[in-house]
Parts: structure tokens; C-alpha cells; sequence
């Protein structure tokens, strides 16, 4: 994994929504849930942004809440992805398209159980199943947090 963290701003693609983050991680996750492929087409290339997140064009944002334990955001003009937002910890992924960018490494696939055949990144990856990430960030070994990804 590549160390330290990076200040980066980023933006949806009309431009109505900026996103800074002063602490984002240099190091991109590859999510294979089934809601991740459902809201971007394919894999969900993530970057851990942290807390200290800045969002400029509010009135552009619109928040759908899809699951127990975070709300996702996109562009209402133009339909960008935006971030992941999770209730627990305040901590910001996004999506890695949205930074102009290319310092970052992949490093990480999660619900890797749930990624389709028809494709394959050609870097080496830590992998994770959804249940192995789930009790490595939530510190349970229950269904039950698997089920709140997807509620």
C-alpha cells in the first residue's frame, strides 16, 4: 500500500460539485458489492477520503440512503457519483474519477465474493470477501452486518 495521505480537490463532471479533501489516502479500494456495480456499472473505485471533507455545491447533491450504515450522493444535475458516506465514523470515499489524479495505487478489493467473472484487474490486491471486510470493520463476525451493507 502507498503511505501518506494527499490533499485533493475533485469534481462531478458538470462541474456543480467540488469535493476537498485534506486527508485523502493514496491508496484506491475496488468494491464488487452488488450495490456499488448497480450505481456506477462496474466496480466502485474508492478513495478513503477521511473525515476532513469540504463539499461545495449543496444545492446540487442529492443523498440516497442505501443501507444501515451509510448514504451514497450524487450530482442531481449531471448524475456523478459523488461519495459513500458512512454514519459511523464520518469517513468520505470517492469515487477516484472524480480526482484529477495519478498518484494513487490499487490496493485493496472488497466483496471480492461478489465480483462478476467477465472482468479482472491486473494489480495485486489485498482481497477481501464482503464477510472478512465486515469483521475487519466492524470487529463482528455476524450476518447480520453483511446484511446492513445491503439494506
Amino acid at each position: 500500500m502507498l503511505e501518506g495521505k494527499v490533499n485533493i480537490t475533485g469534481r462531478c463532471l458538470c462541474g456543480g460539485v467540488e469535493v476537498t479533501a485534506s486527508q485523502a489516502s493514496k491508496s484506491i479500494s475496488a468494491c464488487h458489492c452488488g450495490m456499488c456495480r448497480r450505481w456506477t456499472g462496474g466496480a466502485l473505485l474508492l478513495v478513503d477520503c477521511g473525515e476532513q471533507v469540504s463539499i461545495k455545491g449543496g444545492d446540487y447533491i442529492a443523498l440516497h440512503q442505501t443501507s444501515a450504515v451509510g448514504e451514497r450522493a450524487f450530482c442531481a444535475e449531471c448524475g456523478s457519483g459523488l461519495y459513500y458516506h458512512y454514519f459511523d465514523n464520518g469517513h468520505y470515499f470517492v469515487p477516484a474519477g472524480l480526482f484529477e489524479f495519478d498518484g494513487f495505487s490499487l490496493d485493496q478489493q472488497i466483496f471480492i465474493d461478489e465480483k462478476p467473472p467477465y472482468y479482472q484487474f491486473s494489480s495485486s490486491t489485498i482481497d477481501s470477501t464482503g464477510k472478512e471486510f465486515c469483521q475487519r470493520r466492524h470487529g463482528a463476525d455476524t450476518i447480520e452486518v453483511l446484511d446492513n451493507y445491503r439494506t
